[in-house]
């Protein structure tokens, strides 16, 4: 009986002591991930209220230690005669410096940083569809000679309604097809002064630069829409896309 009494008065003096001890005294503390390794006296700021300088892992976490660089251009000049060739005598001088280099920088690019052409591909797109759907109904078609109705009706016809039955989503994919659209941007040398990061430098197909050099021309489209308006960017769509590619435009 005396025993448990003293295990007791013992135990009643250790909460006694704890209760008299700040509560912060009792929780273990434990350093979490992203708190400093060690704390210094030039890191006065509380943690959560900066973020650390990015560290460099001691060892490569991929199969090969030293990328392979891809050379992005950098070169006005380059990028000016690129400009020309696509759109003409003085086409370096239609969009301003800053755009002219958004239309050409993919979100791969800095990741993202210096701004990219996706909103620019979205509007342009949307101009050269419009264009080739209207090229499709303005174009002739060639009628397939039918036999006579044996009780003598005829279709209606109107010229206004002829060029209907060229106006189908196939035919305008196929038409603007991505791999078309790559191949013309080559043409005016795209491929020389746009600005990604490819996912595998030494396979620029597998990395997807027909889906880039496609929305590069699309982007250019949509960056004239926005700074010269859309009757400009209609007849250079017309002109520098459609035309090549093997629609019969009307301009207006």
């Amino acid at each position: 009986m005396a025993s448990n009494l003293s295990i007791r008065a013992v135990r009643t003096a250790n909460v006694a002591r704890s209760a008299s001890r700040p509560l912060a005294t009792l929780i273990p503390r434990r350093t979490y991930a992203t708190s400093p390794e060690v704390p210094t006296a030039e890191s006065k700021e509380p943690r959560w209220s900066y973020t650390p300088p990015r560290t460099k892992a001691p060892f490569s976490l991929h199969n090969h230690s030293k990328p392979v660089k891809f050379h992005v251009n950098s070169d006005p000049a380059l990028l000016d005669a690129f400009y020309t060739r696509m759109l003409g005598q003085d086409g370096e001088k239609v969009l301003s410096d800053e755009v002219k280099w958004l239309a050409v920088t993919h979100k791969s690019f800095d990741q993202g940083r210096r701004g990219f052409n996706d909103r620019l591909a979205f509007l342009g797109k949307q101009v050269v569809q419009v264009q080739a759907s209207l090229a499709l109904v303005q174009s002739p078609i060639a009628t397939a000679s039918s036999s006579p109705d044996p009780h003598g009706r005829e279709p209606f016809s109107h010229q206004a309604l002829e060029g209907l039955q060229n106006l189908s989503s196939r035919t305008k994919n196929a038409l603007t097809d991505r791999t078309k659209l790559a191949e013309l941007a080559r043409t005016y040398g795209t491929e020389k002064i746009i600005r990604w990061n490819p996912r595998m430098p030494e396979n620029l197909i597998e990395s997807g630069i027909e889906l880039v050099l496609a929305q590069t021309l699309y982007s250019i489209i949509g960056a004239i829409a926005l700074e010269k308006g859309g009757h400009i960017a209609n007849k250079v769509a017309q002109e520098r896309i459609l035309e090549p590619l093997g629609f019969k435009t009307v301009s207006s």
